[in-house]
């Protein structure tokens, strides 16, 4: 029995829609399963970036807790500047120039400490 063209034509588009019909099933299905995939990535990504806000705040706070820490160095080099100052102004400049005199003499007295 042989076939017609017509017959032919239709057994081939039936073929072909057979097969189209299968590959956007096929598509569907793993269309699917990325939806899936991305639904946990999309929960992931959620639990993380909470995550990373909290650790910005702590990192906020710290930050704010150093800028006392810098405000209170900067008063205490403040002050030791101030008596550095006062120390090298009132004492050591003044007795500068007694070192030529007292050198030796606390060179001879570290000498016999130290025979001693």
């Amino acid at each position: 029995m042989p076939l017609t063209l017509n017959q032919f034509l239709f057994l081939i588009l039936t073929i072909a829609a057979v097969v189209a019909v299968t590959a956007f099933i096929s598509f569907l299905l793993q269309l699917k399963r990325t939806a899936r995939e991305g639904e946990k990535t999309l929960i992931e990504v959620q639990t993380l970036s909470k995550n990373l806000n909290e650790v910005s705040q702590k990192v906020n706070e710290k930050i704010e807790d150093l800028g006392d820490v810098v405000d209170a160095t900067k008063k205490i080099t403040a002050g030791l500047s101030e008596a550095t100052w006062l120390l090298v102004t009132k004492v050591i400049r003044p007795g500068s120039k007694f070192l030529p005199f007292l050198y030796p003499i606390i060179r001879l007295g570290w000498r016999q400490f130290k025979k001693k």
